[in-house]
């Protein structure tokens, strides 16, 4: 089920990056700013990067006093903030763009803001204030804008398919239908067919809903628009599975898989993982069902340690708990000795003896808390830097920080998707423990900081939280360690473990770094940097080390560097890059390492 989006132009990655491109060049009137960024963050189908250029629209608008330009940055972060699931905020932002279009006195921009505030209430499951903003939607768009029209009598239509009322559906559907034909909107008329086929799935009207959401992802697939054809794909897996046509349900729901991570989505991806899990446990494949669940719930937590954060929790209320009752322990104590020095010396005799039993109790006690909050300590530095622990543990809170100069490394393991395919899982997992725990341990060695994994590709970073000397350096030198133990590992791997081969990317430059989430922690770093360096390891080669310019400038007098030429790189145009080859052109570079206590010498 897919609600249609407020703007007219669908979102569309290839237009996104071409604008972006305009607007990072600046090869642009001074005067076209302000509609620029609206259309960036309109068309741009990442919900973070919408966020971005929402900001600096917003900040422009200001400062040219446009009504318009704040009225279209607070809808664009509801729109984003509502794709990412924070469905609060998005409300919130959704009733700032309605106080701002209010001003204006645009009634088709109002009608188009009741639709958005509707589908919200939907995902918050308050029906009546949905139907309500629905019904004030398409009774202002009546005689305003058809095309609206259209779209608030569409995605009314879908929520009633979220309340498994097919036939209301239906009846909605059929009119939208009509004058999305009568328009000619292709991308609409792809929502309407794929929507009338999930409803006439529900009536288990089944090749009915075949043809209609064929039909629609035929259509997708010409405009360019892919991310709903993993959702429709599901469902055709769905409809062939109630038929037992095993071969074409186990097809559509690879198909969905391969499209996912084409498109880097992650909630698609663990989806598909999920269907496949269920389609292998229902035709009799335990082991199979097992492996895709696994990579389903892999994907799902690869970013944070959710069990670590959740025990330092529990360990935080548990020693509060402790020591309120040693502290209610100690009072009564008190009253017993007054009690007993007054009856009788046989009874103070008998408390001295239960005192010093208690002192005892409480010792053990105090060592069993110190125990715990050591270990909690531990736990949380294994998620957090420790500066950013410590501010955590001090204020509740991070401050987010922007650091000028800092070394970002990116590998990844090659043909790992065919090995997980032909690799039980439980060796595949253990495998790739071994050599990330290797990779922790140098990336610790030489004072830098592990980010995170992201499936079999393994992030760190030198230079934060706190500056680091020559960064730039220990990093070249950790990944020649790091690849030094994959060829080592490789040439003496046990039986039936995989081969792999392993490239590598670096890139330098500024970053913003903090601590994302509330109760499940996880510390990140954002920017152009990041990206580049990610740009680095995927056009890096087996074995080798690939480096941007902004990190040659800091390496190139103590490595020998093999100058490649200058590549396309999405979002940046054409980028010089190097190969370090490992020869040192100096022999008295020191690299100190702060956890051996000891200088590498180079």
């Amino acid at each position: 089920m897919f609600l249609l989006g407020l703007n007219v132009n669908a979102q569309n990655k290839r237009i996104s990056d071409s604008l972006i491109i305009i607007y990072e060049t600046e090869n642009y009137e001074p005067e076209d700013l302000i509609g620029l960024l609206e259309e960036i963050a309109a068309k741009n189908p990442d919900p973070d990067e919408t966020l971005m250029y929402s900001d600096l629209l917003l900040q422009k608008a200001f400062e040219y006093d446009s009504i318009r330009g704040i009225y279209k940055a607070y809808l664009q972060k509801g729109n984003a903030y509502e794709a990412k699931g924070d469905l609060s905020k998005s409300l919130d932002y959704y009733f700032k763009a309605v106080d701002k279009i209010d001003e204006l006195g645009d009634r088709k921009e109002m009608a188009k803001m009741y639709i958005a505030i509707a589908g919200v209430y939907d995902g918050l499951g308050s029906r009546k204030n949905s139907i309500e903003y629905y019904f004030n939607a398409i009774e202002t768009l009546k005689d305003v804008d058809r095309e609206a029209y259209a779209v608030s009598i569409e995605n009314l239509g879908d929520m009633y398919l979220g309340w498994q009322k097919p036939d209301s559906a239906l009846v909605l559907f059929e009119q939208s239908g009509k004058i999305f034909n009568e328009l000619g909107n292709t991308e609409y008329i792809a929502y309407n067919k794929g929507n009338t086929g999930l409803a006439y799935a529900q009536k288990g009207l089944h090749d009915a809903a075949e043809a209609n959401i064929s039909e629609a992802v035929v259509i997708l697939e010409e405009i360019g628009n892919y991310r709903p054809i993993t959702t429709y794909l599901t469902f055709m897996s769905d409809i062939y599975a109630e038929r037992n046509d095993w071969d074409s349900a186990f097809d559509y729901s690879l198909r969905a898989l391969r499209l996912a991570e084409k498109l880097g989505v992650k909630a698609e991806i663990s989806e598909a993982y999920l269907k496949l899990s269920e389609l292998y446990e229902k035709t009799g494949y335990p082991a199979a069902a097992l492996k895709y669940y696994r990579n389903h719930i892999s994907f799902r937590d690869s970013v944070q340690n959710v069990a670590a954060v959740q025990e330092v929790m529990n360990n935080e209320l548990d020693r509060s708990k402790m020591q309120i009752e040693l502290l209610d322990q100690r009072r009564k104590t008190q009253k017993i000795i007054v009690i007993a020095t007054a009856i009788a010396l046989f009874l103070i005799i008998l408390f001295a003896i239960s005192l010093i039993r208690r002192n005892r109790f409480i010792r053990r006690t105090n060592a069993i808390i110190e125990l715990e909050r050591d270990r909690s300590d531990k736990l949380l530095l294994n998620i957090l830097p420790e500066k950013t622990a410590d501010e955590l543990k001090k204020f509740g809170a991070v401050k987010a920080d922007k650091l000028e100069s800092v070394t970002v490394l990116f590998t990844d393991f090659l043909s790992f998707t065919k090995h997980s395919e032909r690799t039980d899982p439980e060796l595949l997992v253990n495998t790739i423990g071994t050599y990330f725990t290797a990779f922790d341990d140098i990336v610790e060695r030489y004072g830098l900081e592990k980010i995170k994994t992201i499936g079999d590709s393994y992030m760190c970073a030198g230079g934060l939280p706190e500056p680091l000397e020559d960064h730039a350096l220990k990093m070249v030198q950790a990944a020649f360690d790091i690849m030094h133990f994959v060829e080592e590992r490789r040439a003496n791997r046990d039986e039936g473990e995989p081969e792999f081969d392993m490239r590598v990317g670096i890139n330098t430059g500024p970053v913003v770094a903090g601590v994302v989430g509330h109760n499940k922690f996880s510390y990140d770093i954002w920017g152009d940097t990041v990206n580049v360096a990610a740009r680095m390891e995927r056009l890096s080669e087996a074995g080798k080390i690939n480096i941007s310019q902004s990190t040659y400038e800091l390496v190139k007098d103590h490595f020998e560097c093999e100058y490649r030429g200058e590549f396309e790189v999405k979002n940046k145009g054409m980028m010089k890059m190097y190969f370090v080859t490992g020869k040192y052109k100096e022999k008295k570079l020191n690299i100190h390492s702060r956890t051996m206590g000891q200088n590498v010498k180079i």
